[in-house]
């Protein structure tokens, strides 16, 4: 009788472990506390669409049985020392990959950690250049860089927008800044001048001194790299000194939240970009946005479907090695190709996003209109 106990305690731990096999852990990090704490939740919703519409299916068949997901959800509050301590935390948790985070500054701080711990790691929503450059082996992204991105603005402001003169202003982020440098760049190659170049951080509410500054320079344009939470106010200050001038900005702007903060100084000489093709324009968008709104009750704000094609991305390579190991699985996530929500999701040598597009928009009847 003893040693049947001891057979059965025995058989209980070897079916407890392999059923903990079964359920693999995948990290998530981005902003979910502070002024950005809606595109952080949005970035998580669409990594939890994914593991929730696998899990569904009853799991990912990889390596002969099907495996199910968890999605451990971290708070970096868009700031580089919580950003670290968050990659640590995931790698100590034993996730598998990593979906984020949102910010560039945040990001490729994070990325040293991930590599460190052999775990590969998909932004859905950093685009400067450097996090990539870096050339760790598991970095990824599944959104346009800054490069691209930043052509795309400067030459829309001199060619679509008969922009002589441009003033910009960037929050000295690694995203900001990185934004408003390769629209310059584009502005200058293109022919106009840059009158101005003022700096903010991401915390500031008053932007009354440098817009006075720029008002002397009679801008045609004024360009601002950062967050819909400093546009939509930096807007408004405008409009109360009586600049009159175009508005241009990059997707951290691009967003619903920036018409709400904006308010009536928001009109149609606002302009923004997105990194990929309209949410109505993607190959899973209408599909997509319905699934969202059901799940969440609320709209896509921005980086959603390229959480959700990142998560996916992942478990595609899992199926594909046959395994859940980042050792196994790596070699296949940089060959991966599929038709995702977004579109075709492959990535270059570098771990880019191949086919990056760059789609413009205009404030247009309360909302933005894709150009």
């Amino acid at each position: 009788m003893k040693h049947s106990i001891v057979a059965l305690a025995i058989m209980s731990v070897g079916l407890g472990a392999a059923q903990a096999q079964d359920v693999v852990k995948l990290g998530n990090a981005a902003p979910l506390t502070g002024t950005i704490s809606h595109l952080g939740k949005d970035l998580e919703n669409g990594s939890r669409m994914a593991v929730d519409a696998i899990n569904a299916q009853g799991g990912a068949d990889i390596g002969g049985k099907k495996v199910k997901f968890e999605l451990i959800g971290e708070d970096d509050q868009a700031d580089p020392r919580t950003g670290t301590t968050v990659a640590q935390r995931l790698v100590d948790a034993g996730v598998k990959g990593v979906i984020g985070h949102l910010n560039s500054g945040t990001s490729i701080p994070a990325s040293r950690i991930y590599d460190q711990g052999g775990v590969p790691q998909i932004s859905p929503a950093s685009t400067n250049p450097k996090l990539t450059q870096q050339k760790f082996p598991g970095v990824f992204r599944t959104i346009a860089n800054d490069v691209q991105q930043g052509g795309a603005l400067g030459n829309f402001a001199v060619k679509t927008l008969s922009a002589r003169k441009v003033a910009i202003i960037d929050d000295r982020t690694s995203y900001g800044q990185g934004l408003a440098d390769e629209t310059e760049k584009a502005v200058k190659a293109a022919g106009a001048q840059v009158v101005a170049r003022e700096f903010t951080t991401d915390k500031a509410t008053d932007f009354n001194a440098i817009l006075t500054k720029i008002r002397a320079t009679a801008p045609d344009v004024v360009f601002f790299g950062g967050m819909d939470a400093q546009a939509g106010p930096m807007l408004r200050q405008i409009k109360q000194l009586g600049i009159n001038t175009q508005f241009l900005t990059g997707d951290g702007g691009c967003s619903p939240e920036m018409i709400k903060l904006a308010g009536d100084a928001i009109n149609s000489n606002t302009y923004c970009s997105m990194a990929g093709l309209p949410l109505d324009k993607m190959p899973g968008g209408a599909k997509f946005r319905a699934d969202y709104k059901a799940r969440f009750n609320g709209e896509v704000q921005l980086y959603a479907p390229y959480a959700y094609d990142a998560a996916m991305a992942i478990v595609k390579a899992m199926e594909k090695a046959g395994s859940v190991e980042p050792a196994k699985y790596l070699p296949e996530l940089k060959t991966i190709n599929f038709e995702g929500v977004t579109g075709n999701v492959a990535f270059d040598a570098q771990g880019d996003i191949k086919e990056g597009a760059v789609t413009m928009y205009q404030f247009k009847d309360g909302a933005w209109l894709a150009l």
